[in-house]
């Protein structure tokens, strides 16, 4: 769930509780603007406590639990990885290196690639697929994947 499906939520919780934007606002000490943007996707942060704060206020609350794995993030994960190369990296040969922590040479760009630019959500289900399919503890797979985006001196935050 993200703001924007929040934002719907409370609106729809909002109006079923007869509650105007603007009494919404100041009943949450928040002004009617921020109201109206969360309402309309428009609002790029609200902070955790104020978002607790306001879900509390409305009766409602906001349930952390994992999603439904993402079906095929290995092969996702290899393809994004594979976009600017000749050559694709095959999601097998990508899950065995990560399983045996060794990178190998032919590897090394479309890995490289994936350390800096693959979406961190798409790297996170992928370490979780080769994890289950492979019966290799998650942990031993981050760590293989750290070594390597330090051995490739990755500029990404992600890995420092």
């Amino acid at each position: 769930m993200n703001l924007t499906d929040i934002g719907q939520i409370t609106q729809a919780r909002r109006e079923a509780l007869g509650l105007s934007q603007a009494r919404l606002a100041r009943l949450a000490g928040l002004s009617r603007a921020t109201i109206n943007q969360l309402e309309n996707g428009n609002l790029v942060d609200l902070g955790a406590a104020k978002l607790m704060m306001l879900l509390d206020l409305l009766g409602m609350d906001l349930n952390a639990r994992p999603r439904a794995p993402r079906p095929k993030a290995l092969v996702l994960l290899s393809r994004t990885a594979s976009v600017s190369y000749k050559h694709a990296l095959p999601p097998g040969a990508l899950a065995d290196a990560l399983v045996a922590g060794t990178l190998p040479p032919a590897l090394v760009p479309q890995v490289a690639t994936l350390l800096d630019e693959a979406p961190l959500p798409l790297i996170v289900a992928g370490v979780a697929e080769v994890a289950q399919r492979t019966h290799t503890p998650p942990k031993l797979l981050w760590k293989h994947l750290a070594a390597w985006a330090q051995a490739l001196q990755s500029p990404r935050a992600a890995w420092a």
